[in-house]
């Protein structure tokens, strides 16, 4: 099996198992890439992004000295809290794909919570 059939398997079984035990919260999913980090707040029920923040948006950029390290992940969980606050959003269920719940991903989820998200 290949790499990204075996993510694709991880990442499902992980969507599955966050439906089960949503009961109607809408999802913070992160997504890592090589030299970013990004987080959406899906409502998965009617399909559509409530929040939306990353290592790529102008007030972030300037700060950063880098997109791909945990200061930038720290700073995108911040600003994802405070733009679900605007939406009215306070509840989520974390979901992190098919990566490990460890370091950009970890530092994410935390400065998420610090910023008021319950999850």
């Amino acid at each position: 099996m290949s790499n990204l059939t075996l993510q694709a398997r991880r990442r499902e079984r992980l969507r599955y198992q966050l439906r089960q035990k949503s009961s109607g919260r809408p999802r913070l999913s992160v997504f890592r890439s090589g030299k970013h980090i990004y987080a959406q707040i899906i409502d998965d029920a009617q399909g559509v992004t409530l929040a939306a923040a990353s290592s790529l948006d102008k007030e972030l950029r300037a700060a950063l000295k880098t997109g791909a390290d945990k200061d930038a992940a720290s700073a995108v969980g911040k600003l994802i809290a405070e733009r679900s606050k605007v939406a009215g959003v306070i509840a989520v269920v974390f979901d992190r794909g098919s990566y490990l719940y460890h370091g950009r991903v970890k530092a994410l989820a935390e400065a998420a919570r610090e910023g008021g998200l319950d999850f």
